[in-house]
C-alpha cells in the first residue's frame, strides 16, 4: 500500500473519531424520494416579471493591486466597462472596498505585506473624484445617489459599486469567503465560520469561494472520486460547508465556476450534493459564478446575472438573498461535462466543428490522465491538468442569454426561452437526466419521473459559454429533513489534513526515488 493511501486511511480514522466524539454522525445512506408525478415546483424566479426585469451583468469577485491583483482599481473598472458590466464589486483579500475614489481607505496591513513580498508595486490608483478619463479616452464621472456610488461614462453607461466588497481570510490557508454589504474585515487567521458568522452579524451577504481548492478535490483525476460521500474526509467537508449555509441565511451558497474553472471543475458536483440535502428540508442552495480576476484578461471569464428592477444596494442585495440570479461562464474545465456536452451536440446537430472541438479536448484530457496514471502509482497526487487548465473550453464568442424562465405547476413543466444557445442539460440528484435542444423550450418533469429526486436545475450551453439556473426544489412542502448532519468542526486546521493528504504521497515518491 503506498504512502498516500496509508495516510488517507489514517486521516479518515481521525475524522471519524472526531465525528463520533462530537456526538453526531453523518447517516450512512442519503435519503431518496420515490419516483412520483405531479410536482409542486419551487421556482426561485417566481417573482420575476421577465418583460420588465433588468438583467445586470455583475462582477461579484475580482481583485486589484490593493491585495494580489496585477492592476489598479482604475484599470480594473475600465476593463469592466469595456466588457459590459453593470454592477461591480472589487473584493480584495481582507481589504474592504469603501470607495472607488478615496485611496486613503484602501490601504492596510495586507497591502503593505503584498508590497513587501513584491506581489504588487503598492501604487493604488483609484478613480478621480471630480471625474476624468480612462486610458482608452472615455470620459467618466463618479456620482452618489441615495448612498450608492455610480460610474457614469460619457456614452451614457452606468456601473454601480457594491459597497463593502471583500474576500475574507487572506492569511487563512485559503478559507476564502466573499462578502458584500457588511462593514467588517477579517485579517487574522480564521476559518470559514468566523467570517460567515460575522458577515451575518453585520447584515451582509456571503459566499464560500472555490471550495475545490480548499478540499483539494480539484486534483482528483476522476469526477466520481471528488466529493465521494463514501469517503469520510469528503463527507466531513460537505457537511461542514452545508452547515454554514443551513445555519446562516446570509451565507447563500458557493461559487461553482470561477476564473478558468480549474479549481472549481468539480464544485458543481458539490453543489448538486448540497441541493439534494437542501431539498430534503424543502430549501435550496444558491450558486454564483465569477472571474476571480487578478489580471485584466480574466475579468470577463465569469459573471453573475442579477435580476432586479433597479440598480441599488437594496435591490441587488435582495436578489442575491432570494437566489434571483443566473451564473454564467465562458470556461468549462470538467472532463465529464465536456463529454456530455459533446454527446448532446452530436445527438442534436451532428458532428459539427464545435462538436469536434470539444470532443478533441476530451481526448486530450483522457490522454493526459492516462499518462499521469502510468507515471504515478498514487493517482492524483500533484496532478496538474494542463490540457484543461490551459486549453480547456474557453470562448469569447456570442454568449447564450436566458430571456425568461416560466414554471407551470399544473402541467409540471419548466420552459426556458434563450438566445445564442444550442442545448440544455437538465440535472437532478447530480445526474444529467436529459439533454434537449435549446429551441425545445418546455421541459416536462413527468417524462423523467423515475430519474428526478428532490430538485432539478438547468445548464444552458452555447458556443460562447454556459449559463446555470438556480435549483428548482420539488414538492418542498413534503420535505421531512431535520437539518444537516453536524460534525465536529476542526476549523482551518482541517486544511492542513488536506494538504498532508495531497503531499504525503508526493513525498513518498521523492524518498523512493532517492533511495
Amino acid at each position: 500500500m503506498n504512502a498516500k493511501r496509508i495516510w488517507f486511511k489514517a486521516l479518515s480514522l481521525v475524522l471519524c473519531a472526531m465525528v463520533l466524539g462530537s456526538g453526531f454522525v453523518a447517516s450512512a445512506e442519503e435519503a431518496s424520494a420515490p419516483a412520483t408525478t405531479g410536482y409542486s415546483i419551487s421556482n426561485p424566479y417566481e417573482n420575476i416579471d421577465w418583460d420588465t426585469i433588468n438583467q445586470y451583468k455583475t462582477a461579484l469577485h475580482t481583485h486589484t493591486n490593493a491585495s494580489d491583483g496585477d492592476d489598479t482599481l482604475a484599470e480594473s473598472i475600465e476593463r469592466h466597462y469595456e466588457t459590459g458590466f453593470d454592477v461591480v464589486s472589487t473584493t480584495d483579500h481582507s481589504v474592504v472596498n469603501y470607495s472607488w475614489t478615496d485611496t486613503s481607505k484602501g490601504s492596510n496591513l495586507v497591502t503593505a505585506v503584498m508590497e513587501l513580498i513584491g506581489k504588487t508595486d503598492g501604487e493604488l490608483v483609484y478613480l478621480q473624484e471630480t471625474g476624468g478619463s480612462f486610458s482608452n479616452g472615455v470620459g467618466y464621472e463618479v456620482v452618489t445617489r441615495n448612498g450608492d456610488d455610480y460610474l457614469i461614462t460619457e456614452d451614457g453607461r452606468e456601473i454601480m459599486r457594491i459597497p463593502y466588497g471583500v474576500e475574507h481570510n487572506a492569511v487563512s490557508v485559503n478559507a476564502h469567503v466573499n462578502a458584500w454589504f457588511a462593514d467588517y474585515n477579517r485579517v487574522a487567521p480564521s476559518d470559514y465560520d468566523d467570517a460567515v458568522r460575522n458577515v451575518d452579524k453585520h447584515g451582509g451577504v456571503s459566499v464560500m469561494n472555490h471550495l475545490g481548492e480548499y478540499t483539494q478535490a480539484r486534483y482528483e483525476l476522476f469526477q466520481e472520486d471528488a466529493y465521494d460521500m463514501d469517503n469520510l474526509t469528503y463527507r466531513y467537508y460537505i457537511n461542514k460547508f452545508y452547515g454554514y449555509i443551513d445555519k446562516y441565511d446570509t451565507c447563500i451558497g458557493l461559487d461553482i465556476n470561477s476564473k478558468g474553472d480549474g479549481r472549481t471543475r468539480y464544485d458543481r458536483k458539490l453543489w448538486d450534493i448540497m441541493l439534494s440535502k437542501a431539498a430534503e428540508e424543502g430549501t435550496t442552495v444558491t450558486a454564483i459564478a465569477s472571474s476571480d480576476a487578478h489580471q485584466l484578461d480574466k475579468i470577463d471569464t465569469g459573471s453573475t446575472v442579477v435580476l432586479a428592477k433597479e440598480k441599488t444596494t437594496p435591490a441587488i442585495k435582495n436578489a442575491l438573498l432570494n437566489g434571483e440570479i443566473l451564473a454564467q461562464s465562458t470556461c468549462i474545465a470538467n472532463r465529464d461535462e465536456l463529454a456530455q456536452i459533446a454527446e448532446g451536440l452530436k445527438a442534436h446537430y451532428g458532428e459539427t466543428d464545435l462538436y469536434k472541438e470539444i470532443a478533441d479536448i476530451v481526448v486530450a484530457y483522457d490522454a493526459e490522465r492516462e499518462e499521469i496514471i502510468a507515471e504515478n502509482d498514487d493517482g492524483q497526487v500533484g496532478a496538474q491538468w494542463k490540457s484543461i487548465d490551459d486549453e480547456g473550453y474557453i470562448k469569447t464568442a456570442t454568449r447564450p442569454v436566458i430571456n425568461s424562465i416560466e414554471v407551470n405547476d399544473e402541467e409540471d413543466t419548466i420552459t426556458i426561452d434563450s438566445d445564442n444557445a444550442l442545448i440544455v442539460r437538465w440535472i437532478s440528484d447530480g445526474k444529467v437526466i436529459a439533454t434537449t435542444k435549446a429551441d425545445d423550450k418546455a421541459f416536462d418533469l413527468n417524462d423523467y419521473a423515475d430519474q428526478i429526486e428532490g430538485y432539478v436545475r438547468a445548464e444552458v450551453f452555447g458556443e460562447g459559454g454556459i449559463i446555470y439556473t438556480q435549483g428548482f426544489t420539488l414538492n418542498a412542502e413534503l420535505a421531512d429533513g431535520d437539518g444537516t448532519d453536524f460534525v465536529f468542526d476542526l476549523g482551518f486546521l482541517d486544511f492542513i489534513f488536506a494538504l498532508l493528504d495531497r503531499y504525503t504521497g508526493l513525498l513518498g515518491r521523492i524518498i523512493g526515488n532517492i533511495f
